[in-house]
C-alpha cells in the first residue's frame, strides 16, 4: 500500500521504495563508466540520414571524395537506416520521406553504388511511385538538388543576398531571423545569387535521367547564369517548387505557406529577373563576409553541422582556393560518429556540454539520502574532472572580426567551448551544474575542487548576462537570441518541413532552466546583480504560468513534449519560489496523474508535436517516466503513489548494468525533426531515482519557497 501523501520537502522519514537505492547506486556506476578522460559526458544525438547525404554531396562537389574505409562506413549507415519498404525517414520512428529517400538516392549513386544495386533501386521505385515523384520534396530538398545541376533554379524558393543590404530596421532583414536559419540564409543567399552548380559529370547526368525519367528529361539545360550547367525538370510544380502552387501531397510538408508568403515569393522571383548587378555584387559580399565571420567567431566549427556544410561551399563557390576552405573541410568530421553496427553518419549537433551538466546533476542529486554530506569518495574525482571541463567549456573570448548581436562571453554552448553560439539553456544548466558541484564539495570544506577553479562573481554575474539577453518580452527565455520579430515572421516560413524556425521565440523549457540557475546562482551574487536577476525570475515565472494549458499541462519546444516541458516548468517554478499547493502546480500535478500509465510510469508519442495533443505510447519509456517523476516531486511530493510508482517502473526496468533500454526518440527540432539522444535514457532516470531518495531522506532539507522570487508588478508567486 502506498504511502500518503505530503508536500514537497517532508523531511518525515518512511521506507523508499524498495531497490531504489541499489537502482540510484547502479546507474551512478553506470555513468561513472561513461565519462570521458576529459571530464565530459557525450551521448550521439542521432538525426536522420538527410545530413549524411548532404555531406556526402558536399564531399563530391569540392572534389573530396571519401576513401574507401569511410564509403564503406557511409553505406553501412544507409543500410542500418533503411526502412522496411527501402526508404529512409526523418527519424528513426518516422514513415518514409520523399526529401530523406530523394537526398539518400542521390548520395548514394555518388558514392558509386549502381542505380540497380538493391540499396539504390528500391529508394528510387518508392520515389517514382509517389504523387509528382520528386516533385514531393519540400524547398529545403530542392535547393541541394539545384546545386548539383539535377533542378534549375528556378525551382527554388528565391533567397536573393540582397536582403542583407537591407538597413538592420527592415522587418525583412535577417538578423530578426532565429540563428540557425539566419546563418543558413546568408550561406544559401550566397550560393543562390552566383547560381552556383557543381561542373557536370557522367554520374550527375545519370542520376537526373534516373529521378525525372521521361523524354528529354536528361537533356533539358535551364537558361540561368552561374557555375556549371543548371539543367533539370521543368515538369510542373509544387512541394519544392517555389512559386506558390498548391504542393503536392507529401508526408514532409508540415507548413504550407499562405497569401503573404505567395506574394513575396513573387516579388522576389521577379527582383531575380531584373536585378541590379552592381547590388547583386554588393549583397554577394556581405554574404562572403557573414560566412568568412562565422569562420573566424568559431574556428572552422559552425553553429551546427547543416551551417557548416553549406558554409563550406560558399568558400568553395567563392574560391577554389579560398584560405578557410582546408580547415573548413577538416573540421566536419567533428560533427561524425561512427561504429561498426551502424556505421558513420552525421548528427545536427554535439551535445558534450548539455550531457555534462545532466550527468553531474545525476550524481549529485541522491547525495542528501546518505549520511555523508559530500559526494560518495568514488564520486568525488568524476564530480572534479566534470567541474573543470565545464569550467574549461565557458565562453570567455570571441574572434570574430564583427560584433555579435548577442552577448557570447561568459556563455556556455550546446557542444564545447569552441563554438561562439552559448544558448540560454545550456548556459543555466552548465552554471548550475557548477555550482551545485561546489556546493556539495564544499567551498570552504574539503577544497576537492581548487580554489581557483570555482566560478568568481566574475564568472557568474558574465553567465547571468548571458541568460538575461536572452529574456524576450513576454518574460520567457529564447535560445541564441532574443526575439526579433513577431509571430507573423513565421507565416513567411519557406522550409515547407519545419516549424517555429523563423524567430527566436520564448520556451518553456528554456526559461525552466533559466530560474533554476537563477535560483542557485542568487545567493552568490551581490545585492545590485540579485536584484536584477530576481525580476528577471519573477517575469520569468509570470511567462511560465501564462504558458500553461487549461488541463495543466504545458508545451514542449525541444523534447518531447508534454512531459518534457512538466518537468521544466516544475523545475523552474520551485527555484524560484513557487510552492507545491500553487494552483498552477496543483494543476500540473493532475495532469501527471492523468497521463500516467498503468503499468506506473509514461510515455508520450513523438506526434504529439505535430498535432499539439497530448498522445500516449501503449508503454512507458524510462526518460520520460522520470521526467514525469521529477515534475511529480515537484508538485505531488514523494510520498504520492503516483510518484512512487514512477521510482517503482525505473527500478524494475532496470538493466543488469546500472542502465535503461533507450533508442526511442526523445528530442525534437523546430516542431518536426525528432532526435534521439542517446543519454537521456542514462542520467534522467538517475536523476530522478536520486532525487526521489533526497527528498525521502531524514535529513532531506526543506525546499526553499520564499527566497528567490520578489514580489513586484511583473508576477509573482
Amino acid at each position: 500500500m502506498a504511502t500518503p501523501r505530503t508536500a514537497t520537502g517532508d523531511s518525515t522519514a518512511f521506507a523508499p521504495v524498495p531497490g531504489a537505492h541499489r537502482a540510484y547506486e547502479a546507474a551512478c556506476a553506470h555513468l561513472l563508466g561513461l565519462q570521458h578522460e576529459s571530464g565530459a559526458w557525450e551521448g550521439e544525438m542521432e538525426w536522420s540520414t538527410m545530413i549524411l547525404s548532404q555531406y556526402v554531396i558536399v564531399l563530391h562537389i569540392l572534389e573530396r571524395p571519401p576513401d574507401e574505409p569511410t564509403r564503406q562506413a557511409i553505406l553501412q549507415c544507409f543500410r542500418a537506416t533503411r526502412t522496411a519498404g527501402g526508404c529512409w525517414g526523418m527519424h528513426p520512428q518516422a514513415p518514409p520521406s520523399a526529401y530523406a529517400t530523394t537526398l539518400a538516392y542521390v548520395a548514394l549513386r555518388l558514392l558509386g553504388t549502381g542505380p540497380h544495386d538493391p540499396l539504390a533501386a528500391g529508394a528510387r521505385q518508392w520515389i517514382h511511385a509517389q504523387p509528382g515523384g520528386v516533385r514531393a520534396v519540400p524547398q529545403w530538398g530542392f535547393f541541394w538538388l539545384a546545386i548539383l545541376g539535377l533542378v534549375p533554379y528556378r525551382q527554388v524558393a528565391p533567397v536573393p543576398p540582397e536582403v542583407m543590404l537591407l538597413p538592420r530596421w527592415a522587418p525583412l532583414h535577417p538578423e530578426r531571423l532565429l540563428g540557425w536559419t539566419r546563418m543558413l540564409y546568408q550561406a544559401m543567399a550566397y550560393l543562390y545569387g552566383v547560381k552556383f552548380r557543381a561542373d557536370p559529370g557522367p554520374v550527375t547526368r545519370d542520376i537526373r535521367r534516373e529521378l525525372f525519367p521521361g523524354p528529354g528529361s536528361g537533356a533539358r539545360t535551364a537558361p540561368e547564369s552561374g557555375t556549371g550547367s543548371g539543367a533539370g525538370a521543368d515538369s510542373g510544380t509544387g512541394a519544392g517548387s517555389g512559386d506558390g502552387s498548391p504542393p503536392v501531397h507529401s508526408t514532409d510538408v508540415y507548413v504550407t505557406g499562405g497569401r503573404a508568403l505567395r506574394v513575396l515569393q513573387r516579388t522576389l522571383r521577379a527582383w531575380e529577373r531584373v536585378h541590379s548587378r552592381r547590388l547583386r555584387r554588393a549583397a554577394l559580399e556581405r554574404c562572403h563576409r557573414a560566412v568568412v565571420d562565422e569562420q573566424h567567431a568559431s574556428p572552422h566549427h559552425g553553429l551546427s553541422s547543416v551551417n557548416a556544410l553549406v558554409e563550406c561551399l560558399v568558400l568553395f563557390a567563392r574560391d577554389r582556393h579560398h584560405p578557410l576552405l582546408e580547415d573548413a573541410v577538416a573540421r566536419l568530421r567533428y560533427w561524425c560518429w561512427e561504429d561498426d553496427e551502424r556505421g558513420l553518419r552525421v548528427c545536427g549537433d554535439r551535445s558534450i556540454v548539455w550531457d555534462t551538466s545532466f550527468a553531474v546533476e545525476a550524481l549529485l542529486s541522491g547525495d542528501a539520502a546518505y549520511e555523508e554530506q559530500e559526494p560518495a569518495p568514488r564520486l568525488a574525482p568524476a564530480v572534479d574532472r566534470a567541474h573543470a571541463f565545464l569550467r574549461g567549456a565557458q565562453i570567455t573570448t570571441y574572434t570574430g572580426h564583427v560584433p555579435p548581436l548577442r552577448t557570447v562571453r561568459h556563455g556556455w554552448a550546446f557542444s564545447d567551448g569552441h563554438s561562439r553560439w552559448p544558448v540560454s539553456d545550456c548556459t543555466a544548466e552548465a552554471v548550475g551544474a557548477l555550482v551545485r558541484a561546489q556546493e556539495a564539495t564544499g567551498l570552504g570544506g574539503s577544497h576537492r575542487v581548487p580554489a581557483h577553479a570555482h566560478l568568481d562573481r566574475r564568472a557568474l554575474h558574465g553567465a547571468m548576462e548571458v541568460m538575461l539577453d536572452r529574456q524576450n518580452r513576454d518574460g520567457g527565455f529564447g535560445t541564441l537570441d532574443r526575439r526579433r520579430a513577431g509571430d507573423w515572421l513565421e507565416a513567411l516560413n519557406p522550409t515547407e518541413m519545419f516549424a517555429g524556425c523563423m524567430v527566436d521565440a520564448s520556451s518553456v523549457e528554456c526559461t525552466g532552466s533559466v530560474l533554476t540557475a537563477l535560483g542557485r546562482m542568487l545567493p552568490l551574487m551581490a545585492p545590485a546583480p540579485r536584484r536584477r536577476a530576481g525580476k528577471a525570475v519573477a517575469r520569468g515565472v509570470t511567462y511560465i504560468r501564462a504558458s500553461q494549458h487549461h488541463d495543466g499541462s504545458f508545451s514542449g519546444t525541444w523534447g518531447i513534449n508534454y512531459t518534457y516541458a512538466a518537468f521544466h516548468a516544475a523545475r523552474g517554478l520551485r527555484a524560484a519560489g513557487v510552492p507545491a499547493h500553487d494552483p498552477a502546480l496543483i494543476a500540473l500535478g493532475r495532469w501527471l496523474r492523468e497521463t500516467q500509465l498503468k503499468d506506473g510510469g509514461w510515455g508520450e508519442d513523438w506526434r504529439s508535436c505535430l498535432e499539439h495533443r497530448y498522445l500516449a505510447l501503449d508503454r512507458s519509456l524510462p526518460e520520460m517516466t522520470a521526467w514525469a517523476v521529477l515534475a511529480g516531486l515537484d508538485t505531488l511530493g514523494p510520498r504520492h503513489p503516483a510518484v512512487e510508482n514512477g521510482v517503482r517502473w525505473l527500478c524494475t526496468h532496470q538493466q543488469a548494468d546500472g542502465s535503461w533500454a533507450g533508442g526511442h526518440v526523445n528530442g525534437v527540432f523546430f516542431t518536426t525533426m525528432m532526435l534521439v539522444y542517446h543519454l537521456y535514457p542514462v542520467y534522467f532516470p538517475a536523476m530522478a531515482v536520486g532525487h526521489y531518495l533526497r527528498a525521502v531522506a531524514p535529513s532531506a532539507p526543506a525546499t526553499p519557497t520564499e527566497r528567490i522570487a520578489p514580489e513586484g508588478p511583473e508576477g509573482t508567486p
